[in-house]
């Protein structure tokens, strides 16, 4: 983001966020007077961007739209971070009436979110990503508010926290209001990377060992299963930019390589090379086993669920 555009976005949260007062206005003067660049790139890093992008876009719904001006500025407006929003719109969500208040998961998910940074930058990386690959989402604050695979999925890296400090029944609590609530079974166990798009999200299930790469996009309706005959360590192995197609079963201790794409409703129940296309059911490769069609880019970026193309390198 240009120097200029940035400084902008900073004076716009500047009013409802303290932490970035002092940026603002040292970002104002440098622009200004032509002096401290190093220094003002410096100090543009500290400042949150996609939570700056998420109250610009707020703002312009409420003016555009009354009937949301009270609900936008709620959920978002009258918080100073993404995090203080986040835990407060999923609390509100997963609660149980006169069982699980909403304050109590609200303070839960921001002890989490204040004591992990590395779920801070996830959240900003799942945003960016369904914003850049997701052509219904057009604004990042309607993914933030109504987008059920990207708020299943900030749940489930809480309760991924939860279950590996030993906190494994408050980890199951938070999986089960998931599934009731979002349609969404991701067991607290499983290991999931940043940038990852669970689009539309409705019915996917990811067992305890599974493992997902960075950059993945999920379609709705898949499953990384057992085969029911394994113990331990029996759940797929997903590489880092890989395309899952909707209605698509992954079933088995099976590693989809990086950059592959898995055709709608195939049935996965062996190892898929990198850059390759696999359909049906059982799954087999684009081109055969022996010499399969590689893909020039990751699929799980292209978002391209049809075709493929031989790589020239």
């Amino acid at each position: 983001m240009p120097c200029e555009v940035m400084a902008a976005c900073v004076q716009s949260c500047c009013a409802k966020s303290a932490m970035i007062k002092s940026v603002a206005f040292d970002a104002t003067r440098s622009l200004i007077h032509g002096t401290g660049l190093c220094q003002l790139m410096v100090d543009l890093s500290l400042v949150d961007e996609v939570w700056c992008r998420i109250q610009e876009e707020a703002r312009a719904v409420a003016e555009e739209e009354p009937l949301l001006h009270k609900l936008y500025d709620d959920l978002v407006l009258s918080h100073e971070t993404l995090e203080s929003a986040l835990s407060a719109n999923l609390a509100s969500k997963l609660a149980v009436p006169a069982l699980l208040s909403t304050s109590v998961l609200r303070d839960l998910f921001s002890a989490v979110l204040g004591n992990d940074p590395e779920i801070r930058r996830a959240i900003r990386v799942d945003l960016r990503a369904a914003r850049d690959r997701d052509p219904a989402c057009d604004k990042m604050v309607h993914c933030f508010l109504y987008y059920k695979g990207f708020m299943a999925l900030q749940v489930h890296r809480v309760a991924h926290r939860l279950w590996i400090e030993g906190r494994r029944s408050v980890a199951l609590l938070l999986q089960s209001r998931v599934s009731e609530v979002f349609a969404v079974d991701i067991h607290p166990g499983a290991r999931i990377g940043v940038g990852v798009l669970l689009d539309h999200a409705t019915g996917l299930v990811i067992g305890e060992t599974a493992v997902v790469g960075d950059d993945v996009s999920f379609l709705h309706g898949v499953t990384l299963g057992g085969t029911g005959k394994e113990i331990g360590d029996r759940h797929p192995k997903i590489g880092d930019g890989v395309l899952i197609g909707a209605g698509t079963q992954v079933l088995g201790n099976v590693r989809i390589g990086e950059g592959a794409k898995i055709g709608a409703g195939s049935v996965v129940l062996k190892p898929v090379p990198p850059r390759t296309t696999a359909v049906g059911n059982p799954a087999r490769l684009i081109g055969g086993k022996e010499k399969p069609v590689r893909l020039e880019s990751r699929a799980g970026l292209t978002m391209d669920h049809t075709s493929w193309s031989a790589c020239t390198t």
